[in-house]
């Protein structure tokens, strides 16, 4: 070791190791926000469940004829509102306040459009599920169905609300 030298400096700067790979941060919020709202909104895994390719929601206690009343078009639309391009939060806020605008204007089919997801990351539709589980856990909500074809299809619900409460006269 007495006749070792130093080896000429190269000018690069060495690093403790490889650096770790970047953390998709909004990401992992997304997700932990779609987790928590999964485990703590008021409706349980059965009613999320889905049976077929179809989405649908019929509220406990109502008889199976109201949805398929609703798939076969017998309610008339009475008005939409398009989601295409919100955040999760703008979405669920502009939702719940045409949820609640129709409900006191007594309009109680609607089409509710989300998206297909066509142009979000993994072509999957974070608002299509989100939507879902939104209106399944809100009271004035009686059930939904996707809609046909020419209505939106796979990017869009049809929505029935319940009759206004009507005011009584003291």
């Amino acid at each position: 070791m007495a006749d070792a030298r130093p080896l000429p400096a190269s000018g690069r700067v060495h690093l403790r190791g490889t650096l770790p790979p970047p953390r998709p941060l909004q990401h992992l919020a997304d997700e932990r926000a779609a987790l928590h709202e999964s485990l703590h909104g008021k409706i349980g895994l059965q009613d999320r469940l889905e049976g077929g390719d179809e989405p649908h929601y019929v509220r406990n206690g109502l008889a199976q004829t109201v949805l398929r009343d609703l798939r076969r078009g017998r309610w008339v639309i009475q008005d939409e509102i398009d989601l295409h391009g919100l955040n999760r939060d703008e979405a669920r806020h502009l939702l719940a306040g045409f949820l609640a605008e129709c409900l006191r204007d007594g309009k109680r089919c609607l089409r509710v459009v989300h998206g297909k997801g066509l142009s979000s990351p993994q072509k999957t539709s974070i608002l299509r599920q989100l939507v879902r589980g939104w209106l399944a856990q809100r009271d004035e909500v009686l059930a939904y169905c996707q809609a046909k074809p020419h209505d939106g299809g796979e990017g869009a619900l049809i929505v029935l609300l319940r009759a206004p409460k009507k005011l009584r006269a003291a």
